[in-house]
C-alpha cells in the first residue's frame, strides 16, 4: 500500500437502477469528517439515469465500475466488483438508497482501532422514502460470534467496516445466493473472527418499497434456506435459531 491507500477507506455501493436516490447517498459519503476514502459506484446493468446521476457529481474519489452484465448481476456481484478494485486499507459498503451520518466513517474507525478489531458494524436508524429518519433504531450487541449470529442477524450491510490488513478479501467475497450479505457475515464469523458493535445511530436505512408483505415471506424462505443451504443445520436447530431470528425481525420493525 502506498501512504495514502495506509488508512483510505474503499466504499463499495452497488447501483441498479438508483436514480432516485443516489445522488444523495452520495453526499451522504462528500459530507463525511474523513476524506480520506474512494467510492467505488459498481454499475449493475442499470437502464434509468442512475450513472447520469453519478456523473453530475465532479469528485476525483468516485470512480464508476461495471458488472459488464447484459442483466443485472445482482449485489453479490456488483460488491464483488468492488471488493476486487479497492485498493484501500479499510473497506466499506453501502447500498445505493441508504444515508450515513456525517461522522459514520471517523467513529466506526476509531472504534475498529480501539477494539483493535477486524470487522466492525454499527446501529441505524429506519428512514422513510425521502430518507428521513423515523425515530426507530436498532440497537446493536458489543460483540457477536458465529453462534449468535445465526438467530441475531443485527449486522445491516451499510453499517460494516473491515480492515483489510486483518482479513482477506476472498472472505468477504459474497456467495452468489440470496441473503449474500448474511451468509457473508456468517461465513467471516465462522472463520474464527468476532464483529464488534457499536451501538450508535450512524446510518439511515430506507424502507421504501422494502416492507411489502411478500417480502416478508420472501425473507422467512430466505434464512430458513441459509439455514439449511449455507449451514447444513439439523432440522431442530435450524427451528432453534429461526424463533430467535423471527422474534428480532419483528422487534426491529414494531
Amino acid at each position: 500500500m502506498n501512504d495514502k491507500s495506509q488508512d483510505m477507506v474503499s466504499i463499495v455501493i452497488p447501483v441498479h437502477n438508483a436514480e432516485s436516490y443516489i445522488a444523495k447517498t452520495i453526499r451522504s459519503i462528500l459530507t463525511q469528517t474523513v476524506t480520506n476514502y474512494e467510492v467505488l459506484l459498481v454499475d449493475d446493468a442499470s437502464t434509468d439515469d442512475s450513472l447520469a446521476k453519478i456523473e453530475r457529481i465532479r469528485d476525483e474519489r468516485l470512480k464508476i465500475l461495471k458488472t459488464h452484465s447484459e442483466q443485472a448481476a445482482g449485489a453479490a456481484a456488483a460488491r464483488n466488483c468492488g471488493i476486487e478494485e479497492a485498493k484501500g486499507r479499510y473497506l466499506a459498503f453501502l447500498d445505493a438508497d441508504d444515508l450515513w451520518h456525517p461522522k459514520k466513517l471517523e467513529k466506526t474507525l476509531a472504534y475498529m482501532k480501539k477494539k483493535d478489531a477486524a470487522f466492525v458494524f454499527t446501529g441505524y436508524e429506519f428512514g422513510d422514502q425521502e430518507g428521513r429518519g423515523t425515530g426507530k433504531i436498532v440497537h446493536v450487541p458489543e460483540v457477536l460470534d458465529y453462534e449468535h449470529a445465526l438467530s441475531r442477524t443485527v449486522i445491516f450491510t451499510s453499517t460494516v467496516l473491515f480492515d483489510l490488513t486483518k482479513i482477506d478479501k476472498e472472505l468477504i467475497r459474497m456467495p452468489q445466493v440470496k441473503s449474500e450479505d448474511t451468509a457473508t457475515w456468517w461465513k467471516i464469523l465462522k472463520a474464527g473472527y468476532l464483529a464488534y458493535g457499536l451501538d450508535e445511530n450512524l446510518t439511515i436505512y430506507r424502507r421504501a418499497g422494502k416492507t411489502l408483505s411478500s417480502n416478508k415471506i420472501e425473507a422467512v424462505r430466505r434464512i430458513w434456506n441459509l439455514y439449511k443451504l449455507q449451514e447444513g443445520m439439523t432440522f431442530f436447530k435450524r427451528l432453534h435459531c429461526f424463533a430467535g431470528w423471527a422474534f428480532g425481525a419483528v422487534y426491529r420493525r414494531l
